[in-house]
């Protein structure tokens, strides 16, 4: 299990963003048997843990006494420069479990697909719950179920790990399979000229009136 350490923090606010200058940034550690707590930890020790453990895997928490087990809850990430600049990390109750969204890894081949369908992926995470040592890293979706054009997998038909019980609805689609539709190009409409009509001026460039003739 991954190991952050963590400070209590007194700066909140707009104070906190003088942190990033010495490599740290903000966070907040809370849960139903545990008071919110604002923490600082290492920047580069948190890009650590988010990308070994996901939002997804229980880590440890030290530094507030006692150690805490989390889980990531909650990432802001600058827009600009991709890192993170806070997070929520929710700590779980002994003997609980917990409900998580846990990402969705497609494996194998599509016989449908591989005869030139179409592969249509509708989702890539799925909610479970489960007790935080039962929590999987990823669920595979088998894409050999979709042998032939129309099929889809279901919630339903998901693989889970022991001790790991579905939350989405059974009956949403995760993917399918249909025909691949050409676009048929436009071919340009011709204009019709003789259809056009002409605005004829009223009056000459000089500024006086047109010839009668071309009065209407």
């Amino acid at each position: 299990m991954i190991t952050l350490a963590v400070t209590k923090r007194e700066l909140v606010g707009r104070r906190t963003k003088r942190l990033a200058s010495a490599g740290q940034m903000p966070a907040v550690v809370y849960g139903p048997k545990h008071e919110s707590t604002p923490v600082t930890l290492g920047s580069a020790d948190f890009e650590r843990a988010l990308k070994i453990a996901g939002e997804s895997s229980v880590i440890e928490i030290s530094g507030l006494g006692s150690p805490v087990q989390a889980l990531i809850h909650e990432v802001d990430v600058d827009p600009v420069t991709g890192v993170a600049r806070h997070a929520d990390f929710y700590a779980i109750e002994k003997g609980a479990k917990v409900e998580v969204a846990i990402e969705l890894v497609f494996v194998g081949e599509s016989a449908a697909v591989k005869a030139g369908a179409n592969l249509v992926k509708v989702l890539h995470e799925v909610e479970i719950e489960a007790a935080p040592a039962d929590l999987p890293e990823e669920i595979e979706v088998d894409l050999t179920l979709l042998a032939a054009l129309g099929d889809k997998i279901h919630v339903s038909d998901l693989k889970m790990p022991k001790g790991v019980t579905l939350k989405t609805d059974l009956e949403e689609v995760v993917a399918l399979v249909q025909e691949v539709v050409e676009e048929k190009e436009e071919e340009p409409v011709a204009v019709d000229m003789a259809g056009i009509e002409v605005e004829k001026k009223g009056k000459t460039e000089e500024g006086g009136e047109a010839p009668a003739e071309a009065k209407e």
